[in-house]
C-alpha cells in the first residue's frame, strides 16, 4: 500500500513525499478513506501510530475539493488536550497542506490572545485548539463556529481525565449539529462511549492496535528501590549507561521542578515541563530536549500525549501513575516508528499496588531488576501516596482536580508565541512551518 494508492490529491502527495514518505501506517491506510468518503469515524489509536496525518491529510482534500458554506468562517474545528499537542497537529497541517491555499491556527492558553485574535480576524479554515482557551475566545466573540464541516477530538479519553468533559459539550453544542465527526481515544471508557453515541452518527470504527498494547519494540524493567534512594538510582543508571535523552514522569508538578533542579546541580542538564510552565519555557525545553542540549526532560502525565520526539531511547517512570493506562501512553513515547526504545519504572513499596494494576493491564509481568547497593530496606512499609488521585479511572465528577491541570491559565507576563521555534509554542498560524509528525 502507497499514498498514491488512497485517492489523495497531487499537492498532497507531493507534500508526502518532501517529507520522505510513501506508505501510510495502518491507522492512515484505514481512516484516510473512512474520512474522504464522509463517514463519521471512530478511532482506538495512540499517540505515535500516526494518527494526525491520518486526519489532516483526508481533512485537506476535502477542503480543497468543495466550496466553503460560509466565507471566512472556520470550516474545520480539531480539538485537543493539549498546548503542545494543539501546536503540533496545526504544524502537521500546515506541513502537508502547504500547497494548497487553506489557512489554519492554533488557539492556546499560555501565550497572548492578541495574534489569536488577529489570525481568527483574518480567516481560516482549520481551527486546532484547547478547550478552554477557545472557550475565552467564544466568549469574547472572537470565533464563530457555525460554519463547522468537520470537527476532530483528539485523545478524547486524555480530555476526560483532565476534567475537558463539560467544556466540550458546550463546544459541540455551538457547532452544527450536520458535520462530519472524526473521534481518536487510546482507551474508551463509558464516558468517553456516551460522548460518541451522542455525538457520531453511524461510525466506521478503526482499531489499529489491541486496546493498550504496549509497543512490542519497548523493553520493559523494574527497579525495586527505596523512595529515598530514587534520584540516586536515576542518576546512577543514566551516568553508567551514558544516556544521552530520557524522558522521565513524575506524578506531580512539583515533584517534577525538584527532580529536575536535582539533577542538575548534579551535572545532568535537565529541565520540567508541565501545565504550569509558562508556554515559552515548555517550548524552550522541549526544542533543547529534542536538540540534545538537554539530556533529561521531566514531565507530568499532562505532558505525556503529544510529545512528538523522533526516536526517544529511553523513558523512566520516577514515580508510576495512578492510572494504569497512563502508564501505556507514558512509555509510548519511545519504540516509536519502528525504534526501539526501553521503558525503566523505579518502584518503591508505596507503589507495590500501582504495578500490580499495571502488570494486569498488561496481561504480563515486567521483568525486575536490582541494582547493587539501591536494595529496598523490608523494614520500610508502605504509607498513602500523596498528591495523586484516588485508585479509579479519574479525577470526580465537577472535575475541580481536573481543571488545576487544565492550559486554561493566564497569560505569563510578557510571553509571545514562538514565530520559529519549530511550531511548538505557536499561538497562531504559520504557513511555511517545518516538518509535521506523520
Amino acid at each position: 500500500m502507497h499514498f498514491n494508492n488512497l485517492g489523495l490529491r497531487a499537492e498532497l502527495l507531493r507534500a508526502i513525499a518532501d517529507q520522505g514518505y510513501d506508505t501510510p501506517t495502518p491507522i492512515q491506510a484505514q481512516a484516510i478513506p473512512v474520512v474522504l468518503a464522509g463517514r463519521d469515524l471512530m478511532a482506538a489509536a495512540q499517540t505515535g501510530t500516526g494518527k494526525t496525518a491520518g486526519f489532516t491529510l483526508p481533512i485537506l482534500q476535502l477542503l480543497s475539493t468543495r466550496p466553503a458554506a460560509s466565507r471566512g468562517k472556520p470550516r474545520v474545528l480539531i480539538l485537543t488536550p493539549t498546548r503542545e499537542l494543539a501546536a503540533q497537529v496545526e504544524q502537521s497541517v500546515c506541513t502537508y497542506g502547504k500547497h494548497l491555499p487553506l489557512k489554519s491556527a492554533a488557539i492556546f492558553g499560555g501565550v497572548s490572545m492578541v495574534p489569536q485574535l488577529k489570525a481568527l480576524k483574518g480567516g481560516v479554515d482549520i481551527l486546532v485548539a484547547t478547550p478552554g482557551r477557545l472557550l475565552d475566545h467564544l466568549g469574547q466573540r472572537n470565533a464563530d463556529l457555525s460554519g463547522i464541516e468537520i470537527f476532530v477530538l483528539d485523545e478524547a479519553d486524555r480530555m476526560l481525565d483532565m476534567g475537558f468533559m463539560p467544556d466540550i459539550r458546550k463546544v459541540i453544542a455551538l457547532i452544527p449539529k450536520q458535520k462530519q465527526s472524526l473521534l481518536f481515544s487510546a482507551t474508551f471508557p463509558e464516558e468517553i462511549r456516551a460522548l460518541a453515541a451522542g455525538l457520531l452518527r453511524n461510525p466506521q470504527t478503526v482499531e489499529v492496535a489491541p486496546r493498550n498494547a504496549t509497543v512490542d519494540l519497548i523493553t520493559q524493567a523494574v527497579y525495586h528501590v527505596d523512595k529515598a534512594k530514587k534520584r540516586d538510582l536515576l542518576q546512577k543508571l543514566i551516568e553508567d549507561h551514558s544516556w544521552h535523552q530520557v524522558l522521565v514522569f513524575t506524578r506531580t508538578k512539583h515533584g517534577a521542578n525538584a527532580l529536575s533542579e536535582k539533577l542538575d546541580k548534579a551535572g545532568i542538564s535537565s529541565a520540567a515541563i508541565h501545565g504550569n510552565k509558562s508556554q515559552g519555557a515548555r517550548t524552550r525545553a522541549l526544542a533543547d530536549f529534542k536538540s540534545l542540549k538537554l539530556n533529561v526532560l521531566v514531565a507530568t502525565d499532562i505532558a505525556a500525549r503529544g510529545l512528538d520526539i523522533d526516536q526517544l531511547p529511553h523513558v523512566v517512570n520516577y514515580e508510576l501513575p495512578n492510572v494504569p493506562e497512563d502508564y501505556v501512553h507514558r512509555i509510548g513515547r519511545t519504540g516509536r516508528a519502528g525504534s526501539s526504545g526501553e521503558a525503566i519504572s523505579l518502584v518503591c513499596v508505596d507503589e507495590h499496588a500501582l504495578l500490580r494494576d499495571i502488570e494486569r493491564l498488561l496481561k504480563q509481568p515486567i521483568e525486575k531488576r536490582l541494582m547493587p547497593g539501591f536494595e529496598p530496606d523490608p523494614s520500610i512499609r508502605a504509607e498513602p501516596i500523596e498528591n495523586g488521585r484516588n485508585k479509579g479511572r479519574q479525577a470526580p465528577r465537577g472535575a475541580v482536580p481536573g481543571r488545576q491541570n487544565k492550559p486554561r491559565q493566564r497569560p505569563p507576563q510578557s510571553t509571545k508565541p514562538a514565530r520559529n521555534g519549530g511550531g511548538q509554542g505557536r499561538g497562531t498560524s504559520s504557513r511555511h512551518s517545518g516538518a509535521g509528525h506523520h
